[in-house]
């Protein structure tokens, strides 16, 4: 028996060795190019290569009857049979879709990414959103486009309630965001706590319905001779929907299982003002709902149409300590309503009026750092056992854009607009107290907050001459811009709706195991 085995499993490699069939060749594009990098794999199996600086390859197959399945970003898929060669060269075709998306904030009518100078990234949401299992925006990018880079932060005043992201590494303000090639608003939120950014103020992408994306385009190399230089690290272009007599829905749902052993005082009092403990084992949290929806409408007999989009979104927090200093250490919970418009209406053969823009609300609770006693900071009498501050906001984002385009008869392009954008964070503290106070202290205050407003109003020409080289694109206008920081000192918030009023604090936020 012992001889016996040795031999099955020689008998059984040897067998297999038989059965492969190695295939060899080279990958080209039309114009006899090679192609570098395009996934050559075997239908049904596991096996997979990918072709050399050179177009080459070289793939070991279950047969010679197997078919290789050739995928590159830019072009169609190849489907090849073998049928017992074992040198085959093969030709990809350029992808229809991908060739005539263009980048629309470039002006450029004939601007695509598979034949522009710089890497252009057209990424599209409608099936990356489910694959992925996000809800917001930033970190759907996250995954998705390279060199982009946005992670939750804890402990760290406002940026806790606003992602800053970047592009390339560098700062937040650095990445022209633009929506429908228009641009977008950045947050009145300057990150000034040790986060990423430090010192920048960026774009609250977050604050865009995915529900109301078709596609983003993300230029991965500075145009700041184009753009300005808010743009030093590249372009993000957003472009709505703009389908009609289509309603699309979409309900997630997800949670965090910690798997992390400790107890800890979550900062939430107990009936008696005491601090309960929170027993990590086996919980869940971080529970997130998404319900969004989608409906474009037409508008007249000319091709108008209105799209709308709407979403609401409730994620409650994560609970992640790993010091007693740090007990509420953790992603912040969130309740937000997100609502976009974007609409176009012809009113002449050659003239289009379009307008977009939408309001996003969210109300954010967040974790601070522990006060621990012995500390000065702390009244006994109140938190006996200290207390780990929470950190709220309500965040308000609203912004309009309305143009006119026009075609001239001598083929210039005429696009003249203006856009408004408007961000407010209102900041409210809970479970704290001011020490100075001493026993009168009261344990929530209204800590006051700041807002940016910005208008751009711009007027573009344009033009695309076929005959002159290969295509050459000319461009030029005037933009003027005006933008409006404050910070404003404690005042009476308007009152949201009852659905999103803050979580009393002394409801508990996940399923959780108390421990009395």
């Amino acid at each position: 028996m012992k001889t016996l085995v040795p031999l099955l499993l020689f008998v059984f490699s040897w067998t297999n060795m038989i059965a492969q069939f190695t295939v060899t060749g080279k990958v080209s594009e039309a114009s006899n190019q090679p192609l570098v990098g395009v996934n050559i794999a075997e239908e049904g199996t596991t096996r997979g290569t990918i072709s050399a600086l050179d177009g080459t390859f070289s793939l070991s197959v279950s047969s010679p009857d197997a078919t290789l399945i050739l995928s590159y970003i830019g072009y169609q898929e190849l489907r090849e049979a073998v049928n017992g060669r074992s040198t085959i060269n093969l030709t990809m075709s350029e992808g229809v879709t991908l060739g005539e998306i263009k980048v629309v904030g470039s002006r450029s009518l004939n601007r695509s990414s598979t034949n522009s100078a710089v890497p252009i990234d057209v990424i599209d949401l409608t099936e990356l959103q489910s694959r992925s299992g996000q809800v917001e925006i930033n970190q759907i990018l996250q995954y998705a486009a390279p060199s982009f880079n946005a992670s939750k932060q804890s402990g760290s005043d406002g940026a806790d309630h606003i992602d800053p992201a970047t592009l390339r590494g560098l700062g937040p303000d650095q990445t022209l965001v633009l929506i429908n090639g228009k641009r977008r608003h950045q947050s009145s939120l300057i990150n000034v706590f040790g986060t990423r950014g430090r010192g920048n103020t960026g774009t609250d992408l977050n604050a865009i319905p995915v529900s109301a994306i078709k596609r983003i385009e993300v230029l991965r190399d500075g145009a700041s001779a184009q753009y300005g230089s808010d743009a030093i690290a590249g372009v993000i272009n957003i472009v709505l929907q703009d389908h009609v007599g289509e309603l699309s829905g979409n309900v997630s749902y997800g949670m965090y299982n910690t798997n992390a052993n400790g107890d800890f005082a979550d900062g939430t009092p107990n009936a008696a003002g005491e601090n309960r403990l929170y027993d990590q084992d086996r919980a869940l949290d971080g529970n997130t709902l998404r319900v969004a929806a989608n409906y474009g409408l037409p508008i007249g007999s000319a091709g108008g149409f209105a799209n709308i989009s709407t979403e609401v979104i409730n994620k409650d927090r994560t609970l992640r300590p790993g010091a007693d200093f740090r007990r509420g250490y953790g992603e912040a919970a969130l309740d937000g309503f997100n609502f976009m418009i974007n609409s176009a209406i012809p009113i002449g053969k050659q003239t289009e009026f379009y307008a977009f823009g939408g309001r996003n609300f969210r109300n954010t609770d967040a974790y601070a750092f522990t006060r621990n006693n012995p500390t000065a900071r702390n009244i006994l009498s109140i938190y006996p056992d200290g207390f780990t501050p929470r950190i709220t906001s309500n965040i308000t984002d609203v912004s309009a854009s309305t143009g006119v385009r026009h075609n001239l008869n001598n083929g210039w392009n005429v696009d003249f607009n203006n856009t408004f954008g408007r961000n407010d964070f209102h900041y409210f503290i809970k479970n704290t107290l001011n020490a100075s106070l001493e026993d009168a202290s009261p344990t929530d205050f209204d800590a006051g907050g700041h807002s940016l407003s910005q208008n751009t109003t711009g007027l573009d020409f344009s033009k695309y001459f076929g005959n002159i080289l290969a295509g050459a694109n000319s461009a030029f206008g005037a933009e003027y811009r005006t933008e409006n920081f404050i910070i404003f000192p404690v005042k009476k918030a308007p009152t949201p709706p009852m659905m999103w009023t803050a979580r009393p604090s002394s409801a508990p936020t996940r399923p959780s195991r108390w421990i009395p």
